[in-house]
C-alpha cells in the first residue's frame, strides 16, 4: 500500500545480512543469550513448542484448518512437537499470565505490549534467530520498530497492523442526499454529515465505541486527529488535560445533546458495534478496514453500501493511530524452542507472501470460504514482497477497492501514529468511563473528567 511506500524500503540491507546469516547457520549457529538456554543452536534436535490461539470449539471449521496446518508443518519439521492450547491475548487479564508464567511458547498479542515487556525483560531478543530462519529481510522495517529496542535488538514479529479511519454507510448517505463517493475529511463535516443523516433517516449519523478499553482507544483517535497526543514520549505522564482531548469530547458532547445524531446507544464494544453499523442502524463509526469483513460476512451488510474514508482531521493534516498485533515468543523458551517457534510464525503467517503457488492457493481458499480477496490496508511486510503477493492475487480479487479511495487516499497524507508507549491498555480503560459519562450524562464536566483521569493515570505511569 502507499503508505509503506512512505515506511521506506530498508528492508533491502536487512534481507542481505538475513540471507548471510541465514546461509552459514544452515544447521547450527551460536546466538547470544535470549531469554533462555544459551549458546549452541540444533535444528535437528527432538523440540516441542505450545502455540496459543487455538480456535474454540464453537468454530469447528476453523479447529479443522488450524490442525490440518499443524499437521502439515510437523510433516515438513518432523523434530518439532506442536501442542496447542487457547490461551490468547485478552487487555485485561495478559499482565497477570505474564506473571504466572503461564504463556505458551508462542501466541498473539497487541501492539500496545511491547513497549513495557521490552525493559522489563518479558520477551526474548529473537534478532539473531530472526535472520536465521531468514524472515528479516520480508518484513517492514518501520513496523519493526514496534518490537525493537534503543539498540535495534528485535523481540516479536509483527503480523498485523491497521490504521483506523472512518466507515461509513453509503446507503444512508444516499438517502440522507450525501454523496457516497465524497465521505466527510474533517470533524466539522462529520458533525454535518451525522446531524444530515440522523433528520434524514431517522438513523444514528455517527456512533462511538465506549467500552471495554475502546472509548479510550478511540478517543486517543480522535486526540490524535487533533493535533493531541496522549502520553509524553517517554511514557511517564499523561498528556490528555488540554486543547485537543477537550475539543473531541466536547464534540461528542454536541453531537449527543445538541444535535441528537449519534442515537440512543452509547455502550458500544467493537462486536457491537459493526453490528449495528452493518444493520444500517449507523451511518459512520470509527473503523480499520477490515471492519469489511465482520460486517459483510458476519453480519450480512451489502458490499454496496459499504464505504471507507480516512479519519477526519481538525485544523490538520496531523495524522492517525495505528496498532496491530504481533507474536510473541515466552521468555522461557530455550533457544532450540524459539527457532522452532519462529519458524511456525514462518510457515504459519508468511509462507504465503513469499511463494505464488501458496499466494494463489490462499486466494482461492479465501474466496471459496467466502472471505475477501484485496480489501485495502497497511502490512508488516517490506513494500517489495508486498506488492509481488497483490500481483499474484490480482485475478482473485472481490472486494470493492474503489468504495475504499477516501481511506487508500489519507495513507498518503496522514502520519501513522503508534499507540500510548507506557500501560496503554490501562490508559484506555481509565479513559473508557470519561467517554461514556460525556455521552451519558449531558450536565459532565470535561474538564473536571479529564483531571481526574489524569491523576490516575499519572499515578499508575509513575509506578
Amino acid at each position: 500500500m502507499t503508505t509503506v511506500s512512505r515506511w521506506g524500503r530498508r528492508g533491502t540491507a536487512l534481507g542481505i545480512a538475513g540471507l548471510m546469516l541465514a546461509a552459514a547457520g544452515c544447521a547450527k549457529a551460536t546466538t547470544p543469550e535470549a531469554g533462555g538456554a544459551a549458546g549452541e543452536i540444533d535444528e535437528k534436535a527432538p523440540v516441542t513448542i505450545t502455540i496459543g490461539d487455538r480456535p474454540t470449539p464453537d468454530k469447528p471449521n476453523d479447529i479443522k484448518a488450524f490442525e490440518q496446518k499443524i499437521k502439515d508443518f510437523t510433516a515438513k519439521y518432523p523434530n518439532i512437537t506442536v501442542k496447542s492450547t487457547e490461551t490468547k491475548w485478552e487487555a485485561q487479564t495478559f499482565q497477570a499470565q505474564v506473571a504466572g508464567g503461564t504463556l505458551p511458547t508462542v501466541m498473539n498479542i497487541s501492539f500496545t505490549e511491547p513497549a513495557n515487556m521490552i525493559p522489563n525483560k518479558q520477551l526474548p531478543d529473537i534478532t539473531d534467530e530472526l535472520k536465521l530462519v531468514d524472515l528479516t529481510k520480508d518484513l517492514n522495517p518501520d513496523v519493526l520498530k514496534i518490537v525493537q529496542d534503543a539498540e535495534g535488538r528485535i523481540y516479536g514479529v509483527p503480523i498485523d497492523v491497521f490504521s483506523v479511519g472512518l466507515a461509513y454507510n453509503r446507503a444512508l448517505f444516499t438517502q440522507a442526499g450525501l454523496d457516497p463517493d465524497k465521505p466527510p475529511t474533517t470533524w466539522d463535516e462529520v458533525r454535518q454529515y451525522a446531524k444530515q443523516i440522523a433528520e434524514k433517516t431517522g438513523k444514528a449519523g455517527y456512533a462511538q465505541l465506549t467500552t471495554n478499553n475502546t472509548g479510550g482507544w478511540m478517543l486517543t483517535t480522535m486526540t490524535y486527529s487533533m493535533g493531541g497526543t496522549v502520553e509524553s514520549p517517554d511514557g511517564k505522564k499523561s498528556t490528555f488535560n488540554d486543547a485537543p482531548t477537550k475539543k473531541a469530547l466536547q464534540l461528542l458532547k454536541d453531537m449527543r445533546w445538541t444535535d441528537n445524531s449519534m442515537g440512543s446507544n452509547f455502550l458500544y464494544n467493537q462486536e457491537e458495534i459493526r453490528q449495528d453499523f452493518a444493520a444500517g442502524k449507523i451511518g459512520m463509526v470509527l473503523q480499520a478496514p477490515d471492519a469489511y469483513d465482520m460486517s459483510v460476512k458476519n453480519f450480512g451488510m451489502k458490499p454496496a453500501d459499504y464505504g471507507h474514508g480516512g479519519l477526519p482531521q481538525d485544523g490538520g493534516p496531523h495524522g492517525t493511530l495505528t496498532g496491530g498485533s504481533l507474536k510473541m515468543i515466552s521468555p522461557k523458551a530455550t533457544k532450540n524452542e524459539v527457532v522452532a517457534a519462529l519458524k511456525w510464525i514462518k510457515f504459519d503467517q508468511f509462507d504465503k507472501y513469499t511463494t505464488e503457488a501458496l499466494a494463489v492457493q490462499d486466494a482461492k481458499t479465501t474466496v471459496a470460504d467466502k472471505g475477501f480477496v484485496g480489501r485495502p490496508g497497511i502490512t508488516p511486510l517490506s513494500q517489495e514482497t508486498y506488492d509481488r503477493y497483490n500481483k499474484w492475487r490480482e485475478p482473485y480479487v472481490n472486494v470493492p477497492v474503489k468504495q475504499f479511495q477516501g481511506y487508500v487516499d489519507s495513507t498518503k497524507t496522514l502520519k501513522l501514529l503508534p499507540e500510548p508507549p507506557n500501560k496503554g491498555q490501562e490508559v484506555y480503560s481509565l479513559l473508557d468511563p470519561v467517554v461514556q459519562q460525556v455521552l451519558t450524562k449531558k450536565d459532565a464536566d470535561i474538564d473536571k473528567l479529564l483531571s481526574d483521569a489524569a491523576s490516575k493515570i499519572d499515578a499508575r505511569l509513575a509506578r
